[in-house]
C-alpha cells in the first residue's frame, strides 16, 4: 500500500509567492557559494544532501486531498484542490498510453463539506469524461444536495448533472464496516463544526487512519485522555495515522480552542497511547510559512522524546506536504 499527498494545507490554499520564491533561491546560493559543481549530479547531490526542506522544496499550497494506492481502482480522501492534480496526473497517463481513456473507477472518501475538502471536485476532469465511474462516499445524509449546491449557480458555471461519469452517492453508517475496493471501511464522528468524519482503512494486514478535521483537547483536559476515549481504539497499531494537527499548542489552547482543529501535542499523545507505528501531520495551517512548518515539525518530534520521558520512541512522525509519497 502506498499513499500519495496530493494536497496536505487546511481552511484554504495557500499561495507560493514571487518574494518567497526569491528568498528560496538567494539561501541556496548563499549555501552554495563554497562548492564546486562539475556536473547537473552534483547540483542535485548538493540540493538533496545540504539544503534544509524549507529551501530546496515546499510543503504546498493545495487543500486537502489524499490517494491509497493498493489496487486498480482510485481510493481518494477528500475532493480539496489536489483532486484536480490527481485527475491532472491521471489524464497525462492516458496521453502516455498508460491508462484507458474511460472505465476507471475513483472512490472519494469525504470527511465533511467544509469547501477545502470539497471545491475540487468541478475541476475534477475524469468526472468529466463518460465510461468513468465515480463514487462519493460520506457519512452526511445529505451527501449529494451538497456536491449538487457547490455547482449551482451564481457559485460555478457547470451544474453537477452536466459531469458525464457515472456520478453515485453513497451514505454510509459509523457503525458499521465495509469492504470497498479490496479495503474494510469504518468510520468515526469528530469534533468539528458541522461534524466531520474519520476513516480506518485496513488491507493485507496493513492499517491507514485518515482523521483530519478533528478537535482533540491537549493534556491540559484529562477527560480526552481517558482508557475509554474512543478515538484510541479507532487509531490502534495503525501503520499510519493522518492526523490534523494544524495548530501549535499555543493557539490550540488559548487563541483557537474549540476551532474544530488540534494541534501537535494531541497528536503524539493519541498517538503513542494508541501505539501507532508513523503518524503524518496534516491539514497544515495556511499562513504559516515552510520555515514554521518545519519548526513545527522539530516541535512535534522533540515533544515526542519529553512525552516518552526522554527515552527514544519508535514512531515515525512526519509532516505531509504535496507529492509526498509514502510505503505503508
Amino acid at each position: 500500500m502506498r499513499v500519495y499527498f496530493w494536497g496536505t494545507r487546511g481552511s484554504l490554499p495557500a499561495s507560493i509567492t514571487a518574494e518567497t520564491v526569491r528568498a528560496k533561491i538567494i539561501r541556496a546560493i548563499k549555501a552554495a557559494k563554497a562548492h564546486n559543481f562539475d556536473n547537473d549530479g552534483d547540483i542535485e547531490d548538493f540540493i538533496d544532501r545540504e539544503l534544509p526542506f524549507p529551501v530546496r522544496s515546499t510543503y504546498g499550497s493545495n487543500t486537502p486531498c489524499v490517494e491509497i494506492k493498493n489496487g486498480e481502482e482510485y481510493v481518494i480522501c477528500d475532493a480539496g484542490t489536489g483532486l484536480r492534480d490527481l485527475g491532472n496526473h491521471h489524464m497525462k497517463l492516458i496521453e502516455q498510453g498508460l491508462q484507458r481513456r474511460n472505465g476507471s473507477v475513483f472512490n472519494i472518501f469525504v470527511s465533511h463539506f467544509h469547501w477545502d475538502h470539497v471545491q475540487g471536485f468541478p475541476f475534477f476532469t475524469p468526472a468529466y469524461i463518460p465510461g468513468n465511474k465515480v463514487r462519493i462516499y460520506g457519512f452526511h445524509k445529505n451527501l449529494k444536495n451538497f456536491f449538487v449546491k457547490q455547482q449551482n449557480q451564481p457559485y460555478f458555471p457547470v451544474p453537477l448533472a452536466s459531469m458525464s461519469a457515472d456520478i453515485q452517492f453513497i451514505v454510509l453508517k459509523p457503525e458499521k464496516t465495509y469492504e470497498i475496493s479490496g479495503f474494510e471501511i469504518s468510520g468515526i464522528e469528530q469534533k468539528h463544526p458541522g461534524i466531520s468524519y474519520g476513516f480506518r482503512f485496513q488491507k493485507d494486514g496493513r492499517t491507514l487512519v485518515y482523521s483530519t478535521d478533528a478537535e482533540h483537547k491537549t493534556s491540559y483536559d484529562s477527560s480526552a485522555r481517558e482508557e475509554n476515549y474512543p478515538f484510541l481504539d479507532f487509531f490502534k497499531e495503525a501503520d499510519l495515522l493522518i492526523f490534523d494537527a494544524q495548530y501549535d499548542w499555543n493557539e490550540a489552547v488559548l487563541s483557537k480552542d474549540d476551532w474544530g482543529h488540534s494541534s501537535y501535542v494531541a497528536a503524539v499523545e493519541l498517538a503513542v497511547k494508541a501505539k501507532v507505528k508513523h503518524l503524518c501531520l496534516f491539514h497544515n495551517e495556511p499562513t504559516y510559512t515552510d520555515e514554521r512548518l518545519d519548526a513545527l515539525l522539530e516541535d512535534t518530534r522533540n515533544y515526542l522524546k519529553i512525552y516518552n520521558d526522554h527515552q527514544p520512541h519508535p514512531m515515525q512522525i512526519d509532516l505531509a506536504y504535496d507529492g509526498y509519497d509514502i510505503k505503508v
